[in-house]
């Protein structure tokens, strides 16, 4: 029953990722819920044994239906994976609890700026070409990599936004070029919690191929609908990690 209830919310999560980023707002509770005896380092390791599949799905999704600047993301991805790596190292040598205390803040000026420009993101209008483009995408890579390693919640989301907000991408395909670097992030942060035997590699399987399933239907929603779509679903789960970082930044 236990595994039944991990796949149906690793298929939701998987849905949510691929989208607009976020999946792990319903994967990782979840895990903590049935497996509450286990390390957390664990359960984020098998959190990122599925999210890492359903994420190289819906970028190979995108890819093949959108425009991706590949020139920046050659340079950009490994950016994602080497700042991935620096705040994973960090997070052994300082607590995270200052990002945990200050990330409902940021989170809310983000919603309440989206909500305030209507227009934002609705149309894919890059600000930066050539050179300046990739530099800017690999600055952005880097911090959000290093967020990743260092403390994690909302990675996709936050990354979803600096695409649009700096870069001048719609809401579709910031979450596209998102996706090709959350898999860079993803994959280093997997390779170090499996290298350290932080996996419960009995129940990857079956969430992997959930997570799979979901992406396939959140890519094929948000190619049909558009950056309209994934931009109301950007502002929903925006505003559910607000509530639910408050809730363990007041708890902390």
């Amino acid at each position: 029953m236990d595994t039944v209830f991990i796949t149906l919310a690793s298929a939701l999560a998987g849905f949510i990722d691929a989208s607009v980023g976020g999946g792990g707002l319903v994967l990782v509770p979840a895990l903590f819920a049935t497996y509450p005896s286990a390390l957390p380092a664990t359960l984020l390791g098998t959190n990122k044994s599925a999210s890492v599949w359903g994420t190289l799905f819906a970028a190979w999704r995108y890819q093949r239906q959108l425009v991706l600047q590949w020139q920046a993301l050659r340079i950009a991805a490994p950016c994602a994976l080497a700042g991935a790596c620096a705040g994973a190292y960090s997070l052994t040598l300082m607590s995270p609890q200052v990002l945990r205390q200050a990330l409902p803040a940021l989170l809310l000026a983000v919603l309440l700026y989206t909500l305030k420009h209507k227009h934002l993101g609705r149309d894919h209008a890059p600000r930066f070409a050539g050179r300046t483009q990739t530099i800017a995408m690999a600055v952005c890579a880097g911090v959000m990599g290093f967020y990743d390693g260092f403390f994690g919640p909302g990675t996709g989301s936050l990354l979803v936004f600096i695409l649009v907000r700096w870069l001048g991408f719609d809401f579709l395909h910031a979450s596209a070029h998102s996706k090709v670097l959350n898999l860079a992030s993803n994959m280093a942060a997997l390779v170090w919690l499996g290298w350290q035997g932080h996996v419960l590699w009995a129940i990857c399987v079956p969430i992997a191929v959930a997570n799979i399933a979901g992406s396939w239907l959140g890519t094929r929603m948000a190619l049909r609908q558009g950056a309209g779509y994934v931009r109301w679903l950007f502002i929903a789960v925006v505003a559910v990690l607000l509530l639910k970082t408050t809730q363990d930044a007041l708890l902390a």
